[in-house]
């Protein structure tokens, strides 16, 4: 693995208030950069102060959009160590996603070592407020200079950090989300599996609609039949029916969650059956009507578990769990938690403690 260059700042920020955190607004003083050119493969590993890019108005992501992220979080525990979960997963998502974009593979041990090098210069950007965090975000983009449908021969990988409070301006408290009848996210065969840039711009418009009519997120159905859950928002979706939890399958439309598979793997631990398989909204719809339907839920990095407290459809306004949450609901969001802050055991050696002693 190559060696790690760091060049710390000399103009630290401000620190804002951890009561006034939002998500996404605030950034810490240093960034991650790595640069790779077609023959000479990825290079030049570095921390450098935060900063903007610079970038030729010919760069081939501007066009056509050859962009890739994820999304992960640093923990401060209640004895001041700071923790990672699951980083390698998600290095491995973010190789698959550039693969889906015909983005050369990088070094998913580098991968790792940016997050707890950028963690571990920016420690103390870590806040240790309850249900705050260090969202890390790592991207690749397209920088070659041409104009011209082909994959580029030059990128960047960049990881930036912000220190964040809850996702949802209604944090643990159930969301609204009106279901998507006429617009499309994804369809099998295309972008839907990766966590392409693109993807989110196709979600926007819908998103605006669903606001103002007085949701927080939207409900995506598949993109052929118009039929079939598929994602919520930004998130993985759940529902508990009967004693079954059924959430859709890994079918190509779907991004493969880590807090997906977590959620799903801890139900098991639990002993409760979880059905990975095509649900129809009219079945959703029915199982509301019948009282089968008692929890419906999101999961994703970002909100880790948001419950889902009303469901519009057809102008109907469904309300899911006396619009409360939900117990499983909320088993699932303490037990992640706690293994997110070190407060819980961790069977399945999903956290990894950052790593420290990088220096410049």
């Amino acid at each position: 693995m190559l060696p790690i260059d760091i060049t710390r700042t000399t103009s630290p920020k401000p620190r804002v208030s951890e009561e006034a955190l939002g998500f996404g607004q605030v950034f810490t003083d240093h960034m991650f950069l790595m640069d790779y050119d077609d023959g000479d493969g990825w290079h030049s590993p570095r921390i450098v102060p935060y900063q903007p890019l610079a970038m030729d108005p010919a760069s081939a992501v501007l066009h056509y959009a050859q962009a890739v992220f994820d999304g992960l979080k640093a923990y401060r525990g209640q004895d001041g160590s700071l923790r990672l979960f699951r980083p390698g997963d998600h290095a491995a998502r973010l190789n698959r996603s550039c693969a889906g974009l015909c983005i050369p593979p990088l070094d998913e041990a580098m991968i790792e070592a940016s997050f707890h090098a950028l963690v571990d210069t920016d420690r103390d950007w870590v806040p240790s407020r309850p249900g705050t965090s260090l969202y890390l975000r790592p991207a690749v983009i397209a920088t070659e200079r041409f104009l011209g449908v082909r994959p580029a021969k030059a990128y960047t990988y960049f990881l930036i950090a912000s220190p964040v409070g809850s996702y949802y301006a209604e944090g643990i408290d159930p969301v609204s989300i009106l279901v998507a009848e006429r617009h499309v996210r994804a369809v099998e065969g295309g972008l839907g599996a990766f966590k392409a840039g693109a993807n989110y711009a196709a979600s926007l418009y819908a998103a605006e609609e669903a606001k103002q009519e007085g949701f927080s997120q939207v409900l995506w159905l598949d993109g052929v039949q118009h039929r079939y859950l598929d994602e919520v928002g930004t998130m993985n979706i759940m529902l508990r029916i009967g004693d079954e939890v059924i959430t859709p399958p890994l079918s190509g439309t779907i991004l493969a969650g880590i807090t997906r598979d977590t959620a799903i793997t801890l139900l098991k631990d639990w002993g409760i059956a979880v059905s990975e398989r095509p649900i129809a909204i009219d079945d959703v719809v029915a199982a509301n009507r019948n009282g089968t339907l008692t929890e419906m839920w999101g999961t994703g990095t970002a909100a880790v578990v948001s419950p889902v407290g009303e469901l519009g459809y057809k102008s109907e306004h469904l309300t899911i769990a006396n619009g409360q949450i939900g117990p499983l609901t909320r088993r699932l969001f303490d037990a992640i938690t706690g293994l997110q802050y070190g407060t819980a055991p961790d069977p399945h050696g999903w956290v990894k403690p950052v790593r420290a002693g990088f220096r410049s």
